[in-house]
């Protein structure tokens, strides 16, 4: 552990022993009172800004956990100023319903957010995104509890032993949650984080076990400020100090399929949540053991309750339906892809052909120009297997991925290079001139044989590679004679007839009568 951490561990410790050495040998009075206030005042005060270097030092989601945090003792700060200025400068006791008491219960709504995040781990995009709306729903059913059990019998009918009794009770279940959540979040965790979780378990059971003791000792008209009650309470303070120090340093792990079941448990918790309000709204409506203005109160909160849930599912249904279509786009793309090399695959040719070939035919009954031909290209890279036996086949591989890459560029942005299959490229060149079609043959070859291909970090090679291309229609006076399917057979004779001739030039097909005629168009 840092001389800096022990520093702080040790000042802390040292103001619960200075609580504990006032409250055996001082006196009843205003001294022992103003002890009892600024011990845990400064105690609050090293917690956050311990949490608060903690957040400076960290990033996105682990950030945020740490200014949660922060938030936390911030609430309690703000009450316990309260108590300073009661207790110091008024000498008078606290309202009996009093408004910090609300403070004390939201401070633990906080710990509950950052417990949630679960920064241990280091999660999807998609996991934040819908957990973000989960924990929104949980956190404000919380405060609606909250609102529902206690502060109805501030506002709504003043009942000090009701709301004493509930704000109680209410109290112990968000420590009791807080509690099961720490619990599974250690058996999630490993290692330092598991240890990190122990002692915030720890602090969190300690703390809420002091309050109820020192509120036990208040109905029972034993306690006063400085008595041996403030002790443990003062002492959770150096617990949770320990907390701050052990989470220095810790950084998430990245998610798991398992991790996500506990993101899968939050979401049913926030349907609970939201499917509780209805049967929430008909109990508080029936309800006759309280007054009718406190079901009335009830009634409407419940309500507004319902409006803003309503709203959070909304959002997260909408965001659902957004990565839906997200995914879906993105396996329609991964299925139009070649893997390997990144350019489209024959599945992508078989579902644009028909719309190009359609809008050839349509260029040709409005005789919209002679740029008005579907080309197809047919590319073979030459002796290609001898690279796969000679290097291997990952040198094969970052030979495809370069030609792909040389091919692209040699092209329009109009025109489509497709992985045919193997060593072979497809170029679907839309909006073309067949008599000029050689010149696209040519920069495609050029682009293949004019500069080597690295294999691996200290050797080259040169390749070269041969065309065959034909066009579609392949009869310019009866365009429906033929298909594309007939017109692609076309060039892959015309490739095979380059191929045969000696490799490393194009030769395109074109109609004399029914048959074929094949002839070279060009060498690189």
């Amino acid at each position: 552990m840092r001389i800096s951490a022990k520093v702080w561990i040790a000042a802390s410790s040292g103001l619960t022993l200075l609580q504990i050495a006032a409250s055996c040998l001082m006196p009843r009075g205003l001294a022992l009172t103003a002890i009892s206030d600024i011990v845990p005042t400064l105690q609050m005060l090293g917690l956050l800004a311990i949490c608060l270097l903690n957040a400076s030092a960290n990033q996105g989601r682990l950030r945020w956990v740490w200014i949660l945090l922060s938030c936390c003792w911030c609430f309690w700060l703000i009450d316990q100023c309260a108590w300073i200025v009661y207790d110091i400068v008024l000498q008078s006791t606290l309202p009996d319903l009093f408004l910090g008491d609300a403070l004390l219960f939201l401070s633990g709504v906080p710990i509950l957010a950052a417990l949630m995040l679960r920064p241990h781990l280091d999660p999807s995009q998609q996991s934040v995104r819908l957990g973000i709306v989960d924990f929104l729903q949980l956190m404000l059913w919380w405060i609606f509890i909250y609102a529902y059990l206690v502060i109805c019998w501030k506002y709504a009918s003043v009942n000090l032993e009701a709301y004493n009794r509930n704000f109680e009770w209410a109290f112990i279940a968000e420590a009791a949650v807080s509690s099961v959540v720490l619990v599974l979040l250690w058996a999630q965790s490993k290692a330092e984080w598991r240890r990190f979780y122990a002692w915030f378990l720890g602090a969190v059971v300690f703390q809420c076990l002091s309050i109820v003791v020192a509120d036990s000792a208040l109905d029972a008209k034993t306690y006063y400020n400085g008595s041996w009650y403030d002790t443990p309470f003062s002492a959770s303070f150096a617990i949770f100090m320990v907390v701050a120090i052990k989470g220095q340093g810790l950084m998430p792990r990245p998610e798991t399929e398992e991790d996500r079941g506990f993101g899968s448990w939050t979401a049913s918790l926030a349907v609970v949540a939201v499917l509780s309000l209805p049967v929430i709204i008909v109990f508080a409506v029936f309800d006759q053991s309280v007054p009718y203005v406190i079901g009335r109160f009830r009634v409407a909160v419940t309500a507004i309750t319902i409006l803003m849930l309503t709203v959070l599912v909304f959002l997260k249904q909408w965001r659902l339906h957004d990565q839906l279509r997200i995914a879906n786009k993105t396996l329609e793309e991964a299925s139009l892809t070649d893997p390997l090399t990144g350019i489209r695959n024959r599945r992508y040719f078989s579902a644009t052909v028909e719309a190009d070939v359609a809008q050839t035919l349509r260029g040709f009954a409005a005789r919209q120009g002679a740029s008005r031909d579907l080309v197809f290209y047919l590319i073979d890279m030459d002796n290609f297997k001898e690279v796969n036996d000679l290097y291997g086949h990952d040198a094969g591989d970052r030979l495809l991925v370069e030609s792909a890459r040389r091919i692209a560029s040699a092209i329009r942005d109009s025109d489509e290079i497709v992985r045919w299959g193997g060593e072979e490229f497809l170029i679907v060149s839309r909006f073309t001139d067949r008599s000029h079609a050689d010149a696209l043959a040519l920069r495609v070859m050029r682009a293949i044989c004019e500069a080597p291909f690295h294999v691996d970090s200290s050797r080259v090679i040169a390749r070269t590679c041969s065309v065959g291309w034909a066009a579609f229609p392949w009869l310019e006076d009866n365009v429906g004679a033929f298909g594309y399917e007939a017109v692609l057979n076309m060039a892959d004779q015309a490739l095979r007839q380059a191929k045969m001739g000696g490799k490393n030039q194009a030769i395109g097909a074109a109609p004399p009568g029914d048959g074929a005629q094949f002839q070279l168009c060009c060498r690189p």
